[in-house]
């Protein structure tokens, strides 16, 4: 179990530690994670399904283990696991910071991302916004992505950010999103690669946009997951090495004390 000694209180930019997940418990922390448990391709095409099953989702050396696994159930070739603090924890605004290693090979899909807990404020998908901190299409395992989904029609903008060495599922790398009222900031291991501050939203085609910062000015809840198969990454071919785990060392969420982002940005 990490002492309060070895965890970060203040991030870099002045924000104060207001949460965090160390995985130092026996089991995964329902009062924090849910499960989302169905097949059916989630809209992508994907292929696995998702279960509760420690044999996909479990603690281990004080690290969360998200396992995909090659097995037929229910109907599905593969199973793995997505947790969620849907219903349980939301936030607006501050910095996500996630440190994991990745899994890697063609058709592997691992994500780090936000939904809205309210789906009535601006509609729902695309118009009521996604964040993804961060994704890897494991067919490319030396480069991940950060994007933000909204509009209708669906819209998005991103940027990505490739190692000059090795892939990300040699060693864990820190994956960091900072979310402020009129910015957002990716973050590799402290080095930025990509900002925004310009973004819109509107519910229906025909409508006039929200007023800005919409959709990104709301509580958003936090989901990890590994995918196999989808119309992104593409899907598993013979040389698709499984099990693949995505293993999470941690996940902190720093916010300024007083509320002032311009002050730390």
């Amino acid at each position: 179990m990490r002492s309060e000694n070895n965890i970060k209180l203040t991030a870099d930019n002045g924000w104060k530690l207001v949460w965090s997940e160390e995985f130092d418990g026996p089991e995964i922390d329902l009062s924090k994670w849910d499960y989302d448990i169905d097949g059916h391709g989630w809209g992508n095409n994907e292929l696995q399904y998702y279960t509760n099953e420690k044999k996909n989702a479990y603690i281990e050396d004080g690290k969360l283990i998200i396992k995909a696994l090659k097995e037929e159930y229910e109907g599905s070739p593969y199973t793995s696991a997505k947790l969620v603090t849907r219903g349980k924890l939301d936030w607006t605004y501050g910095r996500f910071e996630i440190r994991a290693k990745l899994p890697y090979g063609q058709g592997i899909w691992p994500a780090f991302w936000m939904m809205p807990t309210d789906l009535e404020i601006d509609g729902d998908w695309p118009s009521c916004g996604e964040i993804d901190i961060m994704e890897l299409c494991g067919h490319e395992p030396n480069k991940v992505h950060g994007t933000l989904h909204m509009g209708n029609p669906h819209y998005y903008k991103g940027g990505d950010f490739t190692l000059e060495n090795g892939a990300f599922a040699d060693d864990f790398h820190t994956f960091t999103l900072d979310w402020t009222p009129t910015e957002m900031r990716w973050y590799i291991d402290g080095e930025i690669y990509y900002k925004s501050s310009e973004w819109y939203t509107r519910e229906v085609e025909a409508s006039e946009n929200q007023p800005y910062p919409a959709p990104f000015n709301k509580p958003f809840y936090l989901m990890l997951n590994l995918a196999v198969g989808g119309n992104w990454p593409g899907y598993p071919d013979e040389e698709t090495v499984f099990p693949q785990t995505l293993e999470v060392d941690y996940i902190r969420i720093y916010q300024p004390e007083d509320g002032n982002y311009d002050a730390h940005e």
